[in-house]
């Protein structure tokens, strides 16, 4: 983790529009801070992004209100780490 302050990390994995896994994960990069790491992917889902956040409050928020709104994404999945 950086810095001083522990932080949540949670992995976001989402299923997009065929063809769109790319652009969205460009977007999300763009415009979400807290984004550690962001990829498209083979296999169930079209893409995971790794986010660290100070609490739960704000992974919610990310995920609810600015990943969920692009509408290119049809489902998300979130599991967030235990330990490390």
């Amino acid at each position: 983790m950086r810095g001083d302050k522990v932080k949540m990390r949670a992995y976001i994995f989402i299923k997009t529009k065929p063809g769109t896994s790319e652009e969205v994960v460009k977007r999300i990069k763009n415009s979400v801070k807290e984004v550690v790491q962001a990829d498209s992917i083979y296999g169930r889902f079209d893409a995971v992004v790794i986010i660290e956040a100070s609490k739960l409050e704000d992974i919610n928020e990310i995920v609810y209100k600015v990943i969920e709104k692009d509408p290119n994404i049809i489902h998300t999945e979130t599991s967030l780490v235990l330990s490390s």
